[in-house]
């Protein structure tokens, strides 16, 4: 088992910035990649970025992409998305996810809450 836990969430701004934080009890295979998903009220959860523990390669929304930036310290078993340029539509809760590939998410962090004030 991996557990998740989600920090960083909050009131901002639209044009500010913030930073999530997810920090990992370990890593193991099956928590290969870890990614941010996120889900707005009356939407579906969607994907936003996600990375790798080994290698450290990024995948991101094109939503997000040249605003988020994703990042890992393989010493803290902790990732973090960094949040810049935020929108109105970037509200939503953010869940942290672990699992083998940026589709196949097995264990879940319990989500923090982003809003985005215009």
């Amino acid at each position: 088992q991996v557990q998740l836990v989600e920090s960083g969430g909050g009131l901002v701004q639209a044009g500010g910035s913030l930073r999530l934080s997810c920090a990992a009890s370990r890593r193991t295979f099956t928590s290969r990649v870890m990614g941010w998903l996120r889900q707005a009220p009356g939407k579906e959860r969607e994907f936003v970025a996600a990375i790798r523990w080994s290698g450290g390669s990024t995948n991101y929304a094109d939503s997000v992409k040249g605003r988020f930036t994703i990042s890992r310290d393989n010493a803290k078993n902790t990732v973090y998305l960094q949040m810049n340029s935020l929108k109105p539509e970037d509200t939503a809760v953010y869940y942290c996810a672990a699992g083998l590939t940026i589709d196949d998410y097995s264990y879940w962090g319990q989500g923090t809450q982003v809003t985005v004030s215009s």
